[in-house]
């Protein structure tokens, strides 16, 4: 017969041993669902593996050797891995760091690239320069249209709204191009002298955003240009992949507050009195590169005082093929020139 003692230690080993059970029957639940996950995923594998076989060979029922599965396990990882640099180049392509292959070719089937997107910057009270200049090479309508399918010249009079959006100014506007279709309004911009630097970076933004073209181009509403000219300057360039083309020169920078080309930060332009090369501001054409740099980086690159030395200024860090042209500098007659001033 058993002491009470004795008794009370049987109790307290069955009761110090419940613990140890429960983590047991715990480990032995975790360890059974994962079995039977490897077993289900195996089974997912091998039934792959089967009809990947069955596909490939044409044959009914086989078996899947250790070769076999494993070159068909190389060629679905290889599978996840191309779709994934498909998406990494799609991504590529939709911020502009890609370069697309060319279309202009003839005979290709698909439609022409534009050579070049012109800009006319203009602004309220510019009606009789539009006109003039829709008279002397910009064409309206058909016309227009024709220059654009046949030499790939896209342009279009730019501006922004007034500073009351929706007055007579803008309404004057959007009915001029109810008439003429040949304006971006730029919705986002206000008019006024001093803004012209970002409506400059606004359009080259916009432009890149809408029309995949090789050129991009900014010209004032008081200047004339030789589209065949323009043509044969842009063609020769085809194949510099960043190219800045201009009247090129280095101004000086005007520190009087008073004076008309006053630059407020004139202090940061090296010795304070003279400019870094830059395109003058009648004319000058930009790469399609450049162009998409712009429309990327729009919320990060600054403006001056000045449209020109704007633009000069966001390709200096850049690796950029300057090209001075002298046909641009529109007031200097020179033979063969691209563009006039009046």
């Amino acid at each position: 017969m058993q002491s009470r003692g004795s008794n009370q230690r049987l109790s307290a080993m069955l009761s110090g041993s419940r613990p140890s059970t429960l983590l047991f029957a715990m480990f032995s639940i975790v360890a059974a669902i994962y079995v039977a996950g490897r077993l289900w995923q195996d089974a997912q594998n091998r039934i792959y593996l089967i009809k990947e076989l069955d596909r490939i060979t044409g044959q009914g029922k086989s078996a899947v050797s250790v070769a076999d599965s494993l070159k068909i396990i190389a060629c679905k990882e290889q599978q996840k891995k191309l779709a994934a640099l498909e998406m990494e180049l799609a991504a590529a392509r939709h911020e502009g760091f890609v370069t697309k292959p060319s279309s202009r070719a003839s005979g290709t089937g698909l439609k022409k690239r534009p050579l070049v997107v012109i800009g006319i910057h203009t602004t309220f009270g510019q009606k009789r320069n539009r006109d003039a200049i829709r008279k002397a090479w910009m064409s309206t309508g058909a016309a227009l249209k024709k220059m654009e399918d046949e030499k790939g010249i896209v342009v279009r009079f730019i501006i922004g709204r007034s500073a009351n959006q929706g007055d007579s100014l803008d309404r004057a506007i959007v009915n001029e191009n109810r008439q003429t279709n040949d304006f971006i309004i730029l919705n986002d911009h206000v008019e006024a002298p001093e803004e012209l630097s970002k409506k400059t970076k606004l359009f080259f933004a916009h432009a890149a955003d809408n029309w995949d073209a090789e050129f991009y181009a900014k010209v004032n509403d008081d200047v004339y240009v030789n589209i065949d000219a323009l043509v044969t300057t842009l063609e020769a360039h085809l194949q510099v992949p960043r190219t800045y083309i201009g009247c090129m020169k280095s101004g000086e920078v005007f520190s009087d507050v008073g004076h008309k080309w006053y630059e407020s930060d004139w202090w940061k332009f090296g010795d304070g009195k003279s400019y870094f090369r830059y395109a003058s501001g009648e004319m000058y054409v930009i790469s399609r590169g450049l162009a998409k740099f712009i429309s990327i980086n729009r919320s990060l690159i600054r403006t001056y005082a000045h449209d020109d030395v704007s633009v000069g200024s966001w390709f200096i860090g850049l690796n950029v093929e300057h090209v001075h042209e002298p046909k641009f500098c529109c007031s200097s007659w020179t033979s063969g020139a691209i563009c006039s001033g009046v």
